[in-house]
């Protein structure tokens, strides 16, 4: 853990219990994501704020990925975190369960960065579609509304909590967010298509005559041209992406601008591997990595 002892919440980051603090940043460390590492750029206050907006993914993400419960169960449980997010914004009702650490944590880096609810809902939503059953094949209307709900959103929640509100961080979310998602789902097709998942637009498919079955997609022939063509935009939000932080509070964009070098890293990875054998996951060395961040940090 991160977290120094001997804390008061009147010294703790957010002025929170340190305590909560702690049950906070263990989920994130129990992801064994990279995630926390990367947040250490960032002051104590906005760190833990960070946290907090990762646990609530984290924690939404592992209802729409868990194959022990069945659809209605797990969009019964989406729909609880509906009600539990509105009772940080509205207040919690006599009869409504009490507020955990997170509740509590999270009630605070609402008010402190003026998070907005909606952006909350819309990922919540996003994981409900994969909750729901498995996603083959969308449309692309479809497809967008995914990215914009399980990626996006978590984008405009989290430039908020780097340090900037405006409209031109919003578009920054935009179009990174849909950067990283096709990126994953670029990087992930084999794996996707094990669960029985395919997120590849349907009219791609049809367009190289791809079919629309997870179980064969991995062996399809003209494969390459539907992920090229994915590629092609995940690079032109990459670009439109950072078009707009240049617009943006430069010490605010610092995280934005090391996620986008990182994922374009592994764009540019997976690209000059190509798709024949997309088994094959794609991934950055360490010391790759570590060039790269120091290159966003400082340009």
């Amino acid at each position: 853990m991160g977290f120094a002892r001997g804390r008061t919440a009147d010294t703790a980051p957010l002025g929170c219990d340190p305590a909560d603090l702690a049950d906070v940043e263990g989920v994130v460390a129990a992801s064994g994501t990279s995630f926390g590492k990367g947040m250490r750029i960032l002051p104590a206050d906005r760190r833990y704020g960070m946290y907090a907006v990762y646990a609530f993914c984290r924690l939404v993400d592992d209802i729409a990925d868990d194959e022990d419960g069945d659809a209605e169960d797990r969009c019964a449980r989406l729909r609880a975190w509906h009600e539990r997010i509105a009772r940080l914004y509205v207040g919690r009702a006599p009869d409504a369960p009490p507020p955990d650490a997170l509740d509590r944590v999270l009630g605070v880096v609402i008010r402190r960065f003026d998070l907005r609810q909606a952006d909350f809902d819309a990922v919540i939503d996003g994981m409900m579609m994969d909750a729901a059953g498995p996603i083959v094949a969308p449309d692309e209307a479809t497809f967008d509304l995914y990215c914009d709900r399980v990626a996006s959103a978590v984008g405009r929640l989290s430039v908020r909590v780097f340090g900037d509100s405006s409209a031109e961080a919003d578009r920054v979310a935009y179009h990174l967010g849909r950067a990283l998602q096709i990126t994953n789902i670029l990087r992930d097709i084999a794996e996707d298509a094990a669960r029985g998942r395919l997120y590849l637009p349907r009219e791609l498919l049809a367009r190289f005559d791809v079919p629309a079955d997870p179980a064969r997609v991995a062996r399809a022939r003209r494969l390459e041209g539907v992920c090229r063509v994915l590629a092609g935009r995940a690079r032109d939000h990459f670009r439109a992406a950072y078009r707009a932080m240049g617009r943006c509070d430069r010490q605010a964009m610092r995280p934005a601008r090391l996620m986008g070098a990182t994922y374009a890293a592994i764009l540019a990875a997976q690209e000059k591997q190509g798709w024949r054998t997309p088994e094959r996951r794609v991934s950055l060395s360490r010391p790759r990595k570590l060039l790269i961040a120091a290159r966003a940090l400082v340009g």
